[in-house]
């Protein structure tokens, strides 16, 4: 006897053809544009299964001639060509006009873990305890392998408060992982 319906004794639905190359391509292009709001080559360095630049850039280049993408040059020192979605440039012009005083704690796991790839200097892997403290936009503190290092100017007296914030961010990270897994 056997049940159509799910569970163990259900039918095999066959194989699943694999998606043409082209869409495959065109489907990462656009999750990009999501993801980041403007792409351009070295943040391919963050994704380890995207495809190469030179296919994507192909798609981005089709976006752009049917006016559904902007192509420019819209974040300062990153070489060569740079797509953004439709909203990107005025939220990036927003953002840049905005004075500079807020602050964010941030997993060094989070894709928002642009630091030396965006911006000057080392870059800090993106694993689960480290953290890292950006205020008015700018990489001030950071915690990798459990040591606290400081990149930038800050109050002696906020020096404790920060480094005891980014253990905190690392160690809740790692927890809401750990929770995740069972």
């Amino acid at each position: 006897m056997l049940f159509r319906s799910g569970g163990r004794w259900s039918v095999f639905p066959g194989p699943v053809r694999p998606a043409a190359t082209q869409d495959r391509n065109e489907q990462w292009a656009r999750l990009l544009l999501r993801r980041y709001g403007v792409v351009f080559r070295d943040l391919l360095s963050r994704e380890s299964v995207a495809p190469a630049w030179r296919d994507l850039a192909v798609v981005y280049r089709r976006l752009e001639a049917r006016g559904e993408i902007r192509g420019g040059r819209f974040i300062r020192g990153v070489a060569g060509e740079q797509f953004a979605a439709p909203g990107a440039v005025e939220a990036l012009r927003q953002v840049r006009d905005r004075p500079a005083a807020e602050e964010w704690y941030v997993s060094a796991a989070d894709p928002m873990n642009l630091v030396g790839i965006l911006t000057s200097g080392p870059r800090i892997p993106s694993l689960r305890g480290n953290a890292l403290y950006f205020r008015g936009g700018v990489l001030t503190a950071s915690l990798q392998a459990g040591r606290f290092q400081l990149h930038g100017a800050l109050d002696p007296a906020a020096v404790d408060d920060v480094a005891r914030r980014l253990s905190r961010t690392a160690l809740v990270r790692d927890h809401e992982k750990r929770a995740a897994e069972f």
